[in-house]
């Protein structure tokens, strides 16, 4: 066998980014700031709102001139997200103005709001809702923004987003990323146990497990043997399992995960769990915003059910 400690993680979590991630994660929204009026799309401003989107959330509304009641989603959204205190961007989209920039995000009513969050589109709702709802929402961005970096804030309208002040992490979370340092990785995966058994919804938590996990199964690979056992043996789950956690180390992330949905398709039984199990574990490596999750999570409920 051949240790493999260095393989890249393309598509996957940055544990350095599981430090940053707790700058905000505690704070509630407080009192509420400045609403500046939201930022117009247009195919030129995209280009900057989702340069802008990798430091700070972007929530885009689209709207109707015509529909009094995307104009009134506007201004709840608007005076919502001015209690977050410089964490989100709101912008609006005119459908009627904007038409190639509404294409371009698929946008089938109005109103439909999406987020920007390092670039990517995350679909939100569409209709309106109440404030509760909206704010619920929100604070789910928030908390995938997080596990993705994009941790700053804007200052005031127009001003350009602040790095986020670094904070120290909780005591099991740096207990883990000193394990990482180290290349202890079962010590880290404890660490990251322990951490969730306090809290289940401790999303850091969980995304640095399955990243930890993936290199402690990963280091010591002989990649060719590992892929000429999946090729000889198409059925047996132990090898298919390895060679998709090789395929997500190299950034072949469609290939893993279609490989394993195919498998779940035809493995009855506990094997069936197992596999999928292992397929919710590699979705929190490569990040529940990537859109290939989004269409495997699809493709694994078709296979389930």
């Amino acid at each position: 066998m051949t240790e493999n400690p260095d393989a890249p993680l393309r598509g996957s979590v940055d544990l350095s980014q599981l430090v940053s991630a707790h700058a905000a994660s505690d704070e509630a929204p407080g009192a509420p700031a400045a609403l500046p009026a939201p930022i117009a799309v247009t195919e030129q401003s995209l280009q900057e709102l989702a340069q802008q989107s990798a430091q700070v959330p972007v929530i885009i509304v689209f709207k109707s001139s015509a529909s009094p009641a995307s104009n009134d989603l506007v201004e709840r959204i608007r005076t919502i997200i001015g209690r977050y205190q410089g964490r989100f961007v709101l912008a609006a989209c005119d459908v009627d103005v904007q038409g190639t920039v509404a294409q371009a995000f698929q946008v089938q009513a109005v109103p439909t709001v999406m987020a920007l969050i390092a670039a990517r589109p995350a679909p939100l709702f569409q209709g309106s809702a109440e404030e509760a709802q909206i704010t619920s929402v929100l604070d789910q961005v928030l908390e995938i923004a997080q596990q993705n970096g994009v941790t700053g804030t804007v200052a005031a309208a127009g001003a350009p987003p602040a790095e986020p002040e670094p904070e120290s992490l909780p005591p099991l979370h740096q207990e883990a990323y000193d394990a990482i340092e180290r290349e202890d990785y079962a010590a880290a995966i404890d660490a990251y146990d322990r951490a969730l058994r306090e809290n289940p919804k401790d999303a850091d938590a969980r995304a640095g497990r399955a990243q930890v996990s993936l290199m402690e199964r990963s280091r010591m690979a002989d990649l060719d043997a590992v892929r000429r056992a999946a090729a000889d043996a198409p059925d047996d789950v132990d090898a298919q399992l390895a060679v998709a956690d090789l395929d997500i180390m190299g950034g072949q992330v469609e290939d893993a995960f279609g490989r394993l949905i195919d498998l779940v398709r035809r493995t009855p039984g506990d094997d069936r769990d197992r596999i999928r199990t292992r397929l919710v574990e590699l979705f929190d490596v490569v990040g529940a915003t990537d859109p290939r999750v989004a269409n495997a999570r699809q493709a694994l409920a078709s296979a389930l059910f």
